[in-house]
Formats: structure tokens, C-alpha cells, sequence
């Protein structure tokens, strides 16, 4: 496991007081006036700050990963530096615990993934109908039987290390006949045979994420179980590094699920809670997390980052009603909460992001939309597939069924139109686009001169550039451009100096 780098601020060493696994390292400081070069995993303080330690604090802590044990008194600055970094107070009673056992889910590298569907495996007893469904899903029709057998089983083991927790989900859709189990096995490291632990999740227990708890180093072998008849999906099993009671991939990460089991995943950090909110959704991402964290944290303004780990890497952040209100209900409460209104907001997002910035975008009508290799007309990015790029992107013909239902021509202008007819019916007036392009884009050409097309009669402005490439050929030149626009509207709009 990583090295968890604790800063500990007080009178007495805790190396000389506690326990803790090796793992744990705590630097111990009677004073702190020097910035660190880098944020340590876990903040504590045994004593109020001084003035000139606040500063370099401030820079040495990261959101949600402060504690303050119960006789520290905070007022004034050090309450606010305590407010901004969303501490925690914690009693001594409680520390040696919190070492020995929770001091590990703050490891500075998350990480998440999903089996793809090539690596589910069908169970030689089932003699049902079985139907794969692109990259999406497989789809099992039969008896299962009166008591629970395996159906489906995935091909490769997960690794797991001593003293690591793993999360687990699975998103599948099933008639009320059949009834699940999800199987898990662990065997010992270097061995086929040599079973160390086993568990078996029922229904009610999938309602939740399933976190396997490793004493040892092993595998992972992971199976469903199914019994009674019916119509049975499987789509996909996900597995992430847990971070225990304290997140998702991040500390302090959030999760939001729909009733069909589909994901949204956010991040909010409340910076110095001056305006404007900055809310950045991440591109195509096949391994699972956040994008642009220290981008938005160099920033030092409020920033919101969101993902979404559905189909191979994200499907542009559409989904159903439930879904899509979810995201809408996410932003606002965090606008809520810092007490800002739709002109203190930016969003933003590249390549795919583009398009969860822009969508919503039609919702919240913010001050700013900053957005690099935008994407718009998802229909025409599969369409694009067989001529433009084959064999590039192919989870588009994905989004696009998924979505849609089909993959003809009808179902690529339906989800076209879904976007355009949203776009179309929002009120930009008060708004402002920032966009890089690639001029020969080979996912969606037309996106940048049909955003201006639709936005000609509104009044808004919009600043864009154009790099010569396809869509992926120059992401550092787009990055970049994209990088100064948004510190020029930080700048001109909201009187904010990025910090050194």
C-alpha cells in the first residue's frame, strides 16, 4: 500500500504515544511556518494554529482530511482555515483507532475500474438465451432453477493487498422471478486452490456498495448466482479502491445512484467560498475517478468536479429523467450552500465533459461555459465511426443504442435532437462560451460552427480558437488555450488573482 503522510501539530510526539501499521507516517511538528511542497494525506492539530502557520497550513491540507482533536479551541482565521478545509474534530479516546484502522483510506492514489464485457462468462450448466448487446450489456433468458447456481462469472481475478478495502457494484436489470447472489471468493496469493475467505451478498446487500475488507494479499474470484426464471441483464461490475466512510475515490467524494443502479460521482471542495463555483465534468475515462483535481485546485476558488462511470468510459451524462434531475439537484445544492446565484457559476469540461457542461448548462444558465474539443451532436459522433475513424470510439455506437434504442439513422437524429431542442429552448442571454476546437475534429466537425449557428440571434458571446488536428491529435495546444480563458474570466469577471 501507498504511504499515508500525516502531519501532526502539537506538543507531544504521537510516534512516542501510539501504535500504527508501518504504512503510517507521522511527521511531527511543534511549528510550522514552512509551505510544504506537497499536501499531506491527513492533517492534525493538537494545539490552536499560530498566525504564521495558517498560511502554509491552508496550502498543506486537503479538503476533508483535517482533524482537530476536542480541546482545541478554533476562533476567528483558524475557525475559517477549519470551515474552508471541511474538518473533522476527533477525541483522543479515539486517535490510536483512527490510526491503527482508518488512517489507511486516506492513500494519495484512488483508483477504479470495471471488467469490460468480454470478460464475463457464461456458466456451461445454463441452457437459456444468451444476447450480448454491444459493450453494454448481456442479456440471459431462461430457467436458472429452484436453487441458486452460478450464471455468470467474471474471467479475470482482482489483485488485493494486505490492509486494502475494495468497493463493489453491480449494475444489472432482472425480472422479479429471478432472484441474485453475487459470489466471492478469495484465494491466496500464487494459488488456484487455496481458499482464504468467501462471501455471498444477497439482494438487499447489493442495494449497497459491497466492501471486501483484506487481512492478507490474494485474488478475488467474483460470480453471480442466480435462481427461478426470467429475463436477466448484466451490464457491468465495478471495483475501486475504498475509501471506507470518508468518499468516493476521493475523501470527501459523494455518490449519488438512480433507482436503475447508474452512477454520479462529485466532488466539491468550498475553496475560499468566494465567487464563482466552478463546476468541471470529466472527459471519457475509462479508469474510473475525477479529472481536472488540481487544475480547479490551483484555482483556489469553489470548484465541483463530476464523473460518471457508465458504458466503457462515460456516456455523455444523459440518462433518464431520475438521472438527469439527479445532476441538476447535485450543482445546485452546492450553489445553495455557498449562497451563489446562476451568474456566480462557470462550467466547463473537455471533449466529452463538453457536453455534461453544456447540457446542464441549459438548466443553470451560468455566467460562463469553457470548453475544450466540444462534442454536441452525439448521434453524428457515432454516424462518424464507420467513414471519419474506424475503429476509433466505438462505445458510440453504444451511446448511441443505449440512448436511444438503435442504432439508423432515425436514432441518430433523435439524439441529436435531444441535445439541440434543449440547447435551443435556454436562455443564454447572460451567458459567455469560451471554446477550442479542432478544425478537423473527427468525432463531431460540425460542433463549434453549429454552436454559433444556434447561439447567433442571442446576443452571447462567445471566444473560440481553432487548433489545426482531429480530435485527439493536439490535446496539450487545447488544453492550454482552454487553461488561459478560464484564468482571463476569473481574472476580468471576478477580480480573481490565481495564487502563487
Amino acid at each position: 500500500m501507498d504511504e499515508i503522510r500525516i502531519l501532526q501539530l502539537g506538543d507531544k510526539d504521537w510516534n512516542e504515544i501510539y501504535s500504527f501499521p508501518g504504512e503510517v507516517k507521522i511527521e511531527h511538528c511543534e511549528a510550522f511556518t514552512e509551505t510544504p511542497k506537497a499536501p499531506y494525506d491527513i492533517v492534525f492539530l493538537d494545539r490552536a494554529p499560530l498566525r504564521e502557520e495558517l498560511e502554509p497550513l491552508y496550502r498543506g491540507t486537503k479538503a476533508y482530511s483535517l482533524f482537530v482533536t476536542e480541546q482545541v479551541k478554533l476562533k476567528g482565521d483558524s475557525k475559517d482555515y477549519f470551515e474552508r478545509k471541511k474538518g473533522k474534530r476527533i477525541r483522543k479516546t479515539e486517535l490510536e483507532e483512527f490510526l491503527q484502522k482508518d488512517a489507511r483510506f486516506f492513500y494519495p492514489r484512488p483508483y477504479g475500474e470495471k471488467f469490460r464485457l468480454w470478460a464475463v462468462a457464461i456458466a456451461q450448466g445454463f441452457s437459456g438465451s444468451v444476447k450480448w448487446n454491444g459493450d453494454y450489456s448481456v442479456e440471459l433468458q431462461g430457467e436458472y432453477g429452484k436453487e441458486f447456481r452460478q450464471i455468470v462469472y467474471w474471467r479475470n481475478n482482482i489483485p488485493v493487498f494486505q490492509g486494502q478495502m475494495l468497493d463493489l457494484w453491480l449494475e444489472y436489470k432482472k425480472d422479479p422471478e429471478v432472484e441474485l447472489a453475487l459470489s466471492i471468493t478469495k484465494f491466496a496469493s500464487g494459488s488456484i486452490s487455496d481458499v482464504i475467505e468467501s462471501w455471498e451478498f444477497r439482494e438487499k446487500d447489493l442495494n449497497q456498495i459491497v466492501q471486501i475488507d483484506n487481512r492478507q494479499r490474494g485474488w478475488l474470484f467474483v460470480s453471480l448466482r442466480a435462481k427461478g426464471r426470467g429475463k436477466l441483464q448484466v451490464m457491468a461490475l465495478h471495483d475501486r479502491f475504498s475509501r471506507g466512510k470518508y468518499g468516493h475515490f476521493l475523501p470527501g467524494g459523494e455518490r449519488y445512484v438512480t433507482s436503475g443502479r447508474e452512477e454520479i460521482f462529485c466532488y466539491f471542495n468550498p475553496g475560499d467560498r468566494k465567487p464563482p463555483l466552478n463546476v468541471f465534468f470529466s472527459g471519457y475515462k475509462t479508469k474510473q475517478g475525477f479529472e481536472g483535481y488540481y487544475m480547479m485546485e490551483g484555482m483556489g476558488a469553489p470548484y465541483l468536479l463530476v464523473a460518471e462511470p457508465r458504458l466503457e468510459g462515460g456516456s455523455f451524462y444523459m440518462g433518464s429523467e431520475e438521472y438527469e434531475q439527479k445532476m441538476v439537484d447535485m450543482i445546485r445544492r452546492y450553489m445553495n450552500e455557498l449562497g451563489f446565484s446562476s451568474h456566480q457559476l462557470i462550467m466547463a469540461g473537455l471533449s466529452m465533459g463538453t457536453y455534461g457542461a453544456m447540457y446542464y448548462g441549459c438548466d443553470l444558465q451560468p455566467h460562463a461555459i469553457i470548453l475544450g474539443k466540444p462534442l454536441a451532436s452525439v448521434g453524428n459522433i457515432a454516424k462518424n465511426l464507420r467513414l471519419q475513424r474506424p475503429g476509433s470510439f466505438d462505445t458510440s455506437l453504444d451511446v448511441l443504442r443505449y440512448l436511444s434504442g438503435n442504432t439508423d439513422k432515425g436514432a441518430v437524429q433523435k439524439l441529436n435532437d435531444r441535445f439541440w431542442e434543449k440547447f435551443d429552448a435556454a436562455n443564454w442571454e447572460h451567458s459567455k462560451f469560451a471554446v477550442a476546437y479542432m478544425i478537423e475534429d473527427d468525432y463531431d466537425s460540425d460542433a463549434y460552427n453549429t454552436l454559433i449557428s444556434h447561439l447567433a440571434s442571442s446576443g452571447v458571446q462567445v471566444y473560440g480558437k481553432g487548433l489545426h488536428g482531429r480530435h485527439n491529435d493536439n490535446s496539450g495546444g487545447i488544453v492550454n488555450w482552454f487553461a488561459s480563458q478560464y484564468k482571463k474570466i476569473l481574472r476580468e469577471d471576478f477580480g480573481r488573482v490565481k495564487r502563487d
